[in-house]
């Protein structure tokens, strides 16, 4: 560090945070700076990222047994059904049944462990798809698993680091600040000589620096092993026995959260994923965003330490606006800048739920939890370009032909036979004007005409929906009354003004022919040409509508 005339302190916290800002979306007042060059724990990263990916066709290789595993797996979730069938089934009402299953499926994950309980988060981000007892009951699985012992942190910790915790950390709280789980996180303060070397011409610190340390439970690796061979033998008896089963796909979606998991093992990929993200969204000038920043040295496989941030939970909506957020513009920047990251970079934040994100009081998002990370490759990048373009413009064959090139259809389908086949080649049909039994024949004619076609979900595309689904809830939050059809014209014109020449260009369009079809949009609502607004509020009116009658069918059924 060179030596120079002492500046006012004003000055100095400029200098710092323009320095460190203009390569990440990092926090105004950093506790130290972020320079790649000084990341011990980035050395042979790609190999690392590398490894984890050829380690999964090893993971799920198809087996006979796959061992006594797999008896607990049977046993735990067999007891929690039969228990609930026995007790509990004829409760009250149809919703304090559902919310007795619930709660039962959620204790037995987390008895099953982490691989479970991760099946379980993603249940809790699916707002509108899965019933909604069953998502309140696996949002405990996002920060309320039991935590490991303090010890046994300590342990984690000391081994990794190769010091003494007090060696390290002037102060840390043994209770977690959540749980969850691959991992628990804890409040700490990190002794003041592991910041000084990382300030750069900023006054180094002569007190405790309050920290957030992330930490892997242990074994959790060898169990996630054990329990995807489990699901990998498990899956190819589900192939065609249950519609929606067959349609996902169940051995490639355990591939998929093999993909998924075997990266979020290894804390080094997350920071990774962290600075990554945070590059993105300056270059995107998206500067509603802020990333923590991972510690300079204190990250290794197992442990993380990053800056603490603070701000409102997600769903603290009085609290959000009584600090005067505008809701509806965390809305917009939400939506702008998660599809910016992927189409633009290719990469995006893959795991959005409440227990991920808050809002700052100025009104800025913080995105946490970055194991798990949408990265497109180029190719994939273009085709999911093609996707939404072709949405835009109700270009239904371009539509198919970009799930095509992702990987969601086989490369030599006759994407006009699918076209028939689904129906894309008609108006769009009003869900809401249909008799129960009307919707659910035509439910069951896509499902069967998807599944003849070989349709399965790439994970990329996984991931994206599940993000989709998140915003969707956050809309119903914080949003209720946001009028979607304008909105959605606000974003397309956005990235139309922002990007549409570059985008254009990649994908071999001319740009003066794109169109926004407003008509395409509204039916992709399932509402009429004539409508003009769409609230959020008003959806959720009409999905209420598509659930009963699906509900009325099932009731005849049983009878």
């Amino acid at each position: 560090m060179t030596a120079g005339p002492e500046r006012p302190a004003s000055e100095r916290k400029a200098t710092r945070t323009a320095a460190d800002r203009a390569i990440g979306a990092f926090s105004d007042n950093p506790p130290w700076l972020i320079n790649r060059d000084q990341l011990t724990w980035r050395a042979g990263l790609p190999a690392i990222r590398s490894v984890a990916r050829r380690e999964v066709p090893e993971m799920i290789a198809p087996r006979r047994w796959p061992g006594t595993r797999a008896a607990r797996v049977v046993t735990v979730i067999g007891s929690a059904g039969a228990t609930w069938w026995l007790r509990e089934r004829r409760s009250a009402s149809k919703s304090a049944s559902r919310a007795a299953i619930s709660r039962r499926m959620r204790i037995a994950a987390e008895q099953l462990g982490p691989t479970y309980i991760k099946l379980g988060q993603i249940i809790s981000s699916g707002q509108g798809i899965f019933p909604a007892e069953l998502v309140d009951e696996f949002k405990k699985c996002r920060d309320q698993v039991p935590p490991e012992t303090f010890e046994t942190v300590r342990r984690v910790i000391e081994e990794d680091f190769g010091m003494a915790l007090d060696e390290v950390f002037a102060e840390f709280d043994p209770i977690p600040l959540a749980s969850a789980s691959i991992a628990q996180v804890h409040r700490a303060r990190v002794r003041p000589e592991f910041v000084a070397p990382f300030v750069g011409d900023g006054p180094a610190p002569t007190e405790p620096v309050e920290v957030v340390v992330k930490v892997q439970r242990p074994q959790v690796a060898d169990l996630v092993r054990r329990d995807l061979g489990v699901l990998a033998w498990l899956a190819p008896f589900l192939v065609g026995r249950i519609e929606v089963a067959a349609l996902a796909n169940p051995p490639a979606l355990v591939e998929v959260f093999a993909e998924t998991i075997s990266e979020e093992l290894d804390f080094r990929l997350e920071a990774e994923n962290m600075l990554d993200v945070a590059q993105t969204l300056v270059e995107l000038e998206q500067r509603g965003y802020v990333i923590p920043r991972p510690h300079p040295t204190l990250v290794t496989r197992r442990v993380l330490v990053m800056e603490r941030l603070s701000g409102f939970a997600f769903d603290d909506v009085a609290s959000i606006k009584n600090a005067g957020v505008d809701t509806h513009e965390i809305i917009r920047t939400g939506m702008i800048g998660f599809m910016e990251g992927a189409l633009l970079h290719g990469i995006f934040h893959g795991d959005l739920h409440g227990g991920n994100l808050f809002v700052m009081p100025d009104g800025r998002t913080a995105l946490l939890d970055f194991g798990i990370t949408g990265r497109l490759s180029t190719p994939r990048r273009l085709a999911f370009v093609r996707l939404l373009i072709s949405g835009t413009m109700n270009d239904a064959k371009g539509q198919l032909a970009a799930l095509r090139d992702l990987g969601a259809l086989p490369r030599d389908v006759d994407l006009d036979a699918v076209l028939v086949d689904l129906g894309l080649d008609q108006p769009p049909l009003d869900p809401t004007q249909l008799t129960s039994d009307q919707l659910i024949a035509e439910l069951q004619r896509v499902t069967k005409a998807l599944v003849s076609y070989g349709a399965k979900i790439p994970k990329e595309l996984l991931l994206f929906v599940k993000n989709m689904v998140f915003l969707d809830g956050a809309i119903a939050a914080l949003a209720p009354d946001l009028d979607l059809l304008a909105e959605v014209q606000n974003i397309a014109l956005y990235f139309a003004q922002n990007h549409g020449m570059r985008l254009a260009a990649e994908v071999g369009i001319d740009p003066t022919s794109w169109q926004l079809d407003m008509d395409g949009v509204r039916g992709s609502f399932g509402v009429d040409p004539t409508v003009e607004s769409l609230t959020y509020r008003e959806l959720t009116e009409r999905r209420a509508i598509i659930r009963e009658r699906m509900e009325k069918h099932r009731r005849r059924r049983r009878r």
